[in-house]
């Protein structure tokens, strides 16, 4: 068949571009000197989306665009979709999450065959495949498999569908088995119809994520360039030949056939809608192309996005890895809408988004702590519309999320998520025109609960916490809804909501509601109510008020996923109290350092990180030591620019930045959405939100000799942002001085407002500390 081809994106081309793209992004490529990108350098052949593929980071190496609603991407049959180690792939499905954590997506699995179609479980007519024969780039990916005769599969995406093209063998009988029933999460029911001689269409519904939720249904609309020659259904094991259509709770599917003896390639695209069938067939007519052309807007999309910061310096691996990164954060949160605006909101009725794209999937409790602030600063106009689509979900369905997947709340994590993201994007004035409306939801979910009809648990823990100014730690109590239970993390819940409450209070000051301000900023002191003097740590409480538990900070019980030496930090919205607390900032530095393993660290940084630190990706609990993998101490290596020591934090970002690498276990933990990615980017470029929700940014030395950040000028009106650390290195990571817009600056933050009004900021760096930082005026101050 005649195609239209773009000279980059000729078949042979893709290929290369691909090839070139992986082999650039392998471990095993030496790092070479400082270099910039060049202004016509291809960013999106830095990235290796194979990064976090193995050991549990979860990532997927399909294709996708920038927070699209569809991921094109193999299903191995590891539980959340692809993992490096397998060699068989069971179909490439529609929907995957980057980096959760349990399973859930894999909507509509497909493969291509040939032969007579004798087997229903796609574990059992999985294809074999090699990594030799692998290759991805942002929006495009392609694979030879072993079985079939050897089938060439290759994908691409735009933000409502997905694009395939099959290269078959010389046969009569080329298939495209559509499996409804066999996704990654719980299947409640499905139906595939073959509607005409070139259209498959279904709808699935399922549910649960890590645990179970109320369903939801996706619908998909499936075009071929061509008409089939034969079809067929199954049921179960039975397979129904000429049959059209099957309804099924269980295992269930189609086929499809083609006559591949002279044109060897069969391409279809597939859109997919969260709200009817229509939707999806609005959304196939709208974004429907040639498998080319899409994969060139894709890569497109790709390039315009990953330009918006620009590096100078830094090996080629290291370069490679913060693309990786950069390219991760932008994968989430993903388009909820179709074409035509509509979406089914959390009351699970059709909606009209007007003047906005309705965004959904969101994994607060992880996200609010490095994700949402990057995107703000690189998305403003998407992150703008998710906060409005986060403010939708009270609106319509009764409460703010916690952790959402569709149309769903899942109830997944513990304490206030919510709240630190919305603030955070008013900070950033990304609510303009609606800053009461997100007030007033804020101020329900902060002062109440959510009633018992609601799927959404909220502060689960309020009635107590706002009586007591603590969450009882019930581990035995029975769970009141589906998902994790505040009260069955008290500890953690506590320091949760004082954060949230912190934050809240801030934005209530700046609205002007003093006396609501007066109160959240007292109720953010409540992690003092978790402090216990005879053992120096936080510990949880009982229902009677006593503390519980082990007294052994690294096995009390209370905290979800960690222990009270990973939580003791986490109080961002009044360190310097932290810091009294603890006994001054000599006591919290020797605390910190024996967290840290400090004097390990300076003798050998990554292997302290790989071999004190890192204990395995789900490995939360019976540990003293810090937990780069896991969101809560994400934020600990700055607590030193609070002890006055702003070189020490140095030390241990730069050590933990080992962690991540150009190779497919090059994730630390789970990505969570992009949340880990998002901490290396800015950890990288060496500004990071040391106040989730607030709008204090800390200062460690940039691992580039220069970052250029392109903003968009209705948030950010000088349009630039940069960050210059010439001659950073390993040996030459210590902070001299540091200079904002030619002033010189000597503290060890930066508020968003700064950022916004300023063009450079600009490091000088040496071999040894110094005195720069270290001044009581220096610190990030308390949020109240």
């Amino acid at each position: 068949m005649t195609r239209a081809v773009h000279p980059l994106l000729r078949r042979t081309g893709v290929m290369a571009l691909a090839l070139v793209a992986l082999l650039g992004s392998t471990a095993l490529v030496p790092p070479g000197p400082a270099a910039a990108t060049a202004p016509d350098e291809e960013l999106t052949g830095l990235v290796n989306p194979f990064i976090g593929t193995r050991n549990e980071g979860n990532t997927f190496p399909g294709a996708a665009v920038p927070f699209g609603m569809v991921q094109l991407s193999p299903d191995t049959g590891h539980s959340t979709g692809y993992d490096y180690q397998d060699h068989h792939i069971r179909g490439f499905s529609t929907v995957h999450l980057s980096g959760v954590g349990c399973r859930i997506g894999g909507d509509l699995p497909v493969l291509p065959t040939t032969g007579d179609v004798q087997q229903t479980d796609n574990a059992r007519y999985a294809a074999e495949f090699s990594h030799r024969d692998e290759r991805a780039r942002p929006g495009y990916y392609r694979v030879r498999l072993g079985s079939y005769g050897g089938i060439t599969a290759e994908l691409t995406a735009t933000a409502h569908t997905g694009r395939q093209r099959y290269t078959f063998p010389a046969t009569q009988k080329a298939n495209v088995l559509f499996n409804t029933g066999q996704s990654l999460h719980k299947t409640v029911s499905t139906s595939v119809e073959i509607v005409d001689s070139r259209t498959v269409r279904t709808t699935i519904t399922g549910r649960g994520f890590c645990q179970d939720t109320r369903p939801y249904t996706v619908h998909t609309l499936t075009r071929f360039d061509r008409p089939f020659t034969g079809y067929g259904t199954w049921n179960g094991d039975a397979l129904a030949d000429g049959s059209r259509a099957s309804t099924s709770r269980s295992r269930n599917g189609a086929w499809v056939r083609f006559d591949a003896t002279d044109d060897r390639d069969v391409e279809a695209t597939t859109a997919i809608s969260y709200v009817d069938a229509a939707g999806a067939q609005r959304n196939l007519r709208a974004e429907e192309d040639g498998f080319d052309r899409t994969a060139l807007a894709a890569h497109d999309a790709w390039e315009r996005r990953l330009r918006d910061v620009r590096v100078q310096g830094g090996g080629a691996t290291l370069r490679r890895t913060f693309y990786s990164s950069l390219y991760r954060a932008f994968l989430a949160p993903n388009i909820g809408s179709d074409v035509d605006g509509r979406y089914t909101g959390w009351d699970h009725k059709a909606h009209q988004a007007r003047g906005f794209t309705y965004y959904q999937n969101w994994s607060l409790w992880d996200t609010y702590r490095t994700q949402a602030q990057l995107l703000a600063l690189l998305a403003p106009r998407e992150s703008r519309d998710m906060a409005l689509s986060v403010l939708r979900i009270d609106a319509e369905g009764g409460w703010l999320p916690k952790w959402g997947y569709g149309p769903v709340e899942t109830n997944i994590m513990t304490g206030d998520p919510v709240t630190p993201y919305l603030t955070n994007a008013f900070q950033h004035g990304l609510l303009a025109g609606h800053e009461e409306e997100a007030y007033r939801v804020l101020r329900k979910n902060a002062d109440g609960m959510p009633p018992a009809a609601s799927p959404a648990v909220g502060r689960e823990g309020n009635d107590r916490y706002l009586r007591d100014g603590y969450v009882p730690h019930l581990p035995d109590r029975p769970k009141s809804k589906p998902g994790d239970s505040d009260l069955h993390e008290g500890a953690s819940a506590t320091l949760e909501y004082a954060l949230a409450d912190g934050v809240l209070a801030r934005m209530a000051r700046e609205l002007g509601h003093r006396a609501d301000a007066d109160r959240y900023a007292k109720r953010s002191l409540n992690y003092r109510k978790l402090y216990d003097p005879a053992t120096g740590f936080f510990r949880p409480r009982d229902a009677s008020g006593a503390f519980t538990g082990s007294a052994d900070p690294a096995k009390s019980p209370g905290f979800h996923e960690g222990t009270a030496w990973q939580y003791q930090w986490l109080v961002p919205q009044d360190l310097p109290g932290l810091v009294r607390l603890i006994g001054g900032k000599d006591a919290a530095d020797k605390r910190l350092d024996s967290f840290f393993a400090y004097d390990r660290l300076l003798t050998d940084p990554a292997r302290t990180a790989r071999q004190v630190w890192v204990n395995g990706p789900y490995d939360y609990y019976n540990a003293d030591k810090y937990n780069p993998q896991n969101e809560p101490d994400l934020i600990a290596p700055y607590t030193y620019l609070s002890t006055g020591r702003p070189w020490k934090t140095t030390d241990v970002v730069h050590a933990a930045l080992t962690l991540f690498t150009d190779s497919p276990d090059g994730m630390t933990g789970n990505d969570d959405l992009g949340t880990m990615s998002a901490w290396m980017v800015l950890s990288a470029i060496g500004v990071y939100p040391v106040q989730p929700g607030a709008d204090v940014w800390g200062l460690s030395t940039p691992v580039f000799d220069r970052v250029d950040l392109r903003l968009d000028r209705r948030w950010y009106p000088r349009g630039r942002f940069t960050v210059s650390a010439p001659g950073t290195s390993r040996e030459n990571r210590y902070v001299r001085t540091v200079r904002l817009d030619g002033a010189a600056y000597d503290r060890t933050y930066l508020t968003t407002d700064a950022i916004r009004r300023g063009e450079r900021l600009d490091f000088t760096v040496g071999t040894k500390p110094s005195g720069w930082g270290t001044t009581a005026r220096a610190v990030p101050p308390a949020i109240g």
